[in-house]
C-alpha cells in the first residue's frame, strides 16, 4: 500500500471564497486541551496533586485514584479539586488566546475542549478571558475513559455530526490542539491531526511520531489555517471506541 500524504486541510480563507482550486479535504473543527494550552501551564499543581495522593511523577493520577477502593475515591477526587480551585486564581491565558478565538469564530470553525480537568476552572477560564467563545461540547474528567484514550474526541465528532460513508465516526477532519502526550496520542488514535503547544517542558514531543504541527504561541495557527495546514508524513489515525 503506497504511503499516505502529509496531513491537509484546504486554507479556510479557500473555503470560504468557495475556490474551485481547492483539493485539500476541509477543517471541520479543532478540539482543545485546556490547562497549558488554553491556559498558562499550572504545572505545580500535579506535584501538589502526587504529594497529597502519595504517588510517584511515574503514576498517572486519574488512574491511581481509579484503583482506590471505592470509599476512598471521594475524598481522593475532592483533594485534587481543591488544588485546582486554589490554582483558579493565578490562572491566565495563553498568549494569542483572544485573537485566535475571534479568528476561528469569524469563519464559524466549531470549537471543544477535551481536558483532565473539572469543570469548574474550565468554566473559569472561559467566563474570566474570552467570555464571547462558545465550545461545545466540553468534555472534563467526568468524561470517562479520560486522555490519552481518544473516547473524549470520538465523542466530539460524533457530536458535530461528523460521520464517514460507512456511517462510522470520523474525527479525521478535527485538529486537537494540546501540550502533552496524553493530548497527542488521543488525537492521533481518534485519526485527528495533531498540533503541539510548544513549552519549556515538554520541548521532547517536538518530535514524536503522534506530533504533526508545533507552534509556540496560539495565534500561530491563524497563518496556518489561513494558508492551508499540513503537517508531518504520518500513518492515518486509527479509531477506537
Amino acid at each position: 500500500m503506497a504511503s499516505p500524504g502529509p496531513r491537509r486541510f484546504a486554507p479556510l480563507r479557500a473555503m470560504a471564497d468557495l475556490s474551485p482550486f481547492n483539493t485539500a479535504p476541509p477543517l471541520r473543527g479543532i478540539v482543545f486541551d485546556m490547562d497549558g494550552t488554553l491556559s498558562v501551564p499550572q504545572t505545580y499543581m500535579f506535584r501538589e496533586m502526587r504529594s497529597i495522593l502519595g504517588i510517584p511523577q511515574s503514576v498517572d493520577i486519574l488512574e491511581h485514584i481509579d484503583k482506590l477502593p471505592p470509599h476512598q475515591q471521594p475524598p481522593a477526587h475532592e483533594a485534587i479539586r481543591a488544588i485546582e480551585r486554589k490554582a483558579m486564581a493565578s490562572q491566565a491565558p495563553q498568549p494569542g488566546l483572544q485573537t485566535l478565538m475571534s479568528y476561528l469564530e469569524a469563519y464559524q470553525v466549531p470549537k471543544a475542549i477535551c481536558t483532565r480537568n473539572f469543570d469548574l476552572p474550565v468554566q473559569h477560564l472561559i467566563t474570566t478571558f474570552i467570555p464571547t467563545s462558545q465550545f461545545y461540547p466540553v468534555i472534563t474528567r467526568d468524561f470517562r475513559p479520560p486522555k490519552p484514550h481518544p473516547a473524549g474526541i470520538i465523542h466530539i465528532a460524533q457530536s458535530w455530526g461528523l460521520i464517514d460513508g460507512s456511517g462510522a465516526v470520523d474525527a479525521s477532519g478535527l485538529i486537537m490542539v494540546g501540550d502533552s502526550l496524553d493530548d497527542l496520542t488521543a488525537g492521533r488514535l481518534a485519526g485527528a491531526a495533531t498540533v503541539l503547544l510548544l513549552n519549556d517542558v515538554n520541548r521532547d514531543l517536538a518530535n514524536h511520531e503522534n506530533t504533526d504541527l508545533v507552534i509556540h504561541q496560539l495565534d500561530e495557527l491563524i497563518h496556518i489555517l489561513e494558508t492551508g495546514f499540513q503537517g508531518r508524513l504520518i500513518e492515518p489515525g486509527r479509531l477506537q471506541s
